[in-house]
């Protein structure tokens, strides 16, 4: 599962608006400004999360750690 903190933070790599963001996730932008503010894993539907995150993927981050410890996001290798 994804952290607020990761959505924030993998929206800063990209350099993507919320609205941009919400557009390619096929999420309410209202939606997703509600995810971006709690702490944690925020409380959704798990395809919401899951869309979120196949968004950044598509665009190359890539999630690591948990979200109990490291949560966070950089580039994906290539490898």
């Amino acid at each position: 599962m994804i952290t607020s903190g990761q959505i924030k933070a993998a929206r800063g790599l990209t350099g993507w608006t919320a609205r941009q963001l919400a557009e390619k996730a096929e999420i309410g932008f209202s939606t997703l400004i509600r995810l971006e503010s709690e702490e944690g894993v925020p409380s959704s539907h798990v395809k919401t999360l899951g869309a979120i995150k196949t968004a950044f993927e598509n665009a190359g981050i890539e999630f690591i750690g948990t979200p109990e410890e490291g949560a966070g996001v950089r580039w994906k290798t290539s490898r």
